[in-house]
């Protein structure tokens, strides 16, 4: 299915991976083809959507990218700070890509998603454990199964990739720096938490996305995977995190703070690992921190006392790493749609922290890459409006014709912090794309 889905240019594959869950919604979902879309830029992105919607009925699948928080959030502080960060991107290597208002001079989207893309499938699969379900506009779904059928997957090809040496947009040292500064913001009272991503980047670079989606889902198998495509540019999606899921009147958001090692094949050490997580008085404060804003997200859009937190400080385990994950729940008021959701919402809290809008400021002055894909949302509305997103995080990015892929990994930054286990941590979280990118180049390789 996935290697006939993959030759449309455009296509949308969301796996949850068996795992089991109480808001788990569906195992496997298709949408390929593009029988009407849209697609926006930041600036009235979120009106043009909800106009969209508001005239299609049908099942959408796409995606929303970081910068859309440029629709919701002031123009970045200037100082000192900015200054330095200006300097600082000047002397990074330069790489082609669209340069973009808003974003420090220098800065270029070598990527390029579009920030806001949603599509009408051709054809849409939905797969459980015991069903399969086909939906086609203008094609008899009993063809589509039987061309499935009959598709004869390529064999895997190792060593087949081929990348050059990846490069940070941070040495060690500038990152430590960074986070540094960060802290004094803190300090400052300028923002209590603070997420902050780093980019690691390979160009020229050639992969075959869909078997490096296949190793990446073989390392690292995770309940909101996506494969996704639009045209040359790929998201390979090992995203653990639900940003928001609707069913019926109901919002359920999921966020992410808090991260600590697996150990394979150490039981005891595992299991410390994971107590240590629970008990960790630097993970509970992000987390608290994160819950509290979703809580105030949500109340901006459900009914007045229907927001409630489910779950505090859960911790779930998944092959690379044990996460804590909250879990909050509320009663959508009436007549809320799609759009209005995700503008009272995004970007989600635990890829920015608190409060948000200065924090998104602080990231527009501070990183060295525009985020684009990642940390936005990827998933899909069904024609009755229920819909489900994921956090676009654990994720290799892959611009085919521009021969460019790269993969981001951050952190929560508190003025607890400490710079070097901060980089630890994002180095522990690269771990996945970096196992599956390996098993796809050979020996000899450059990651």
């Amino acid at each position: 299915m996935l290697s006939w889905a993959s030759r449309f240019n455009i296509c949308c594959f969301l796996d949850n991976h068996l795992y089991e869950h109480p808001s788990h919604s569906i195992e496997c979902l298709l949408g390929v083809g593009d029988a009407g879309s849209i697609r926006a830029q930041a600036g009235n992105a979120f009106d043009q959507l909800e106009e969209f919607t508001a005239h299609h009925r049908d099942w959408l699948f796409g995606h929303l990218g970081y910068d859309l928080a440029a629709e919701t959030e002031p123009a970045p502080a200037g100082g000192m700070g900015q200054a330095m960060v200006a300097g600082a991107i000047s002397r990074l290597p330069t790489t082609e890509g669209t340069s973009r208002p808003g974003v420090p001079g220098g800065t270029v989207d070598p990527i390029g998603f579009p920030d806001l893309f949603f599509f009408i499938p051709l054809t849409v699969i939905e797969l459980s454990n015991t069903w399969i379900r086909i939906g086609c506009l203008g094609t008899d779904p009993a063809a589509v199964w039987e061309t499935i059928l009959r598709e004869v997957p390529a064999p895997p090809r190792p060593g087949a990739a081929r990348l050059a040496p990846f490069q940070p947009r941070f040495s060690r040292e500038e990152y430590l720096d960074t986070i540094q500064a960060l802290r004094q913001h803190i300090l400052r009272g300028d923002c209590y938490e603070i997420n902050f991503c780093q980019e690691f980047f390979s160009h020229p670079a050639r992969i075959d996305p869909l078997q490096t989606w296949l190793d990446l889902s073989k390392v690292s198998p995770s309940p909101f995977s996506a494969f996704y495509r639009i045209d040359e540019k790929y998201l390979l999606c090992a995203s653990p995190e639900r940003y928001l899921r609707r069913t019926g009147d109901t919002l359920v958001s999921q966020p992410i703070k808090g991260t600590s090692p697996r150990f394979p094949g150490d039981l005891t050490a595992d299991m410390a690992s994971r107590a240590h997580l629970y008990e960790s008085a630097k993970d509970r404060s992000e987390n608290v921190m994160v819950v509290d804003l979703v809580r105030n997200d949500l109340s901006r859009i459900c009914l007045p006392d229907s927001v409630r937190v489910e779950e505090l400080y859960g911790i779930y385990s998944f092959p690379q790493v044990h996460q804590m994950i909250s879990t909050i729940r509320g009663q959508l008021a009436p007549g809320t749609g799609f759009a209005a959701a995700i503008r009272a919402t995004f970007p989600m809290g635990s890829m920015t922290g608190a409060p948000k809008n200065r924090v998104v400021g602080l990231i527009r002055q501070y990183e060295r890459t525009r985020r684009g894909i990642f940390s936005g949302a990827v998933g899909y509305c069904r024609p009755e409006g229920d819909f489900d997103l994921n956090v676009v995080i654990r994720s290799i990015l892959y611009n085919q014709a521009g021969s460019y892929l790269s993969y981001l990994v951050g952190s929560g930054i508190t003025f607890y912090s400490d710079p070097v286990l901060e980089y630890q941590e994002c180095m522990m979280k690269a771990e996945g794309m970096k196992k599956a990118l390996r098993m796809g180049e050979g020996p000899g390789n450059n990651i």
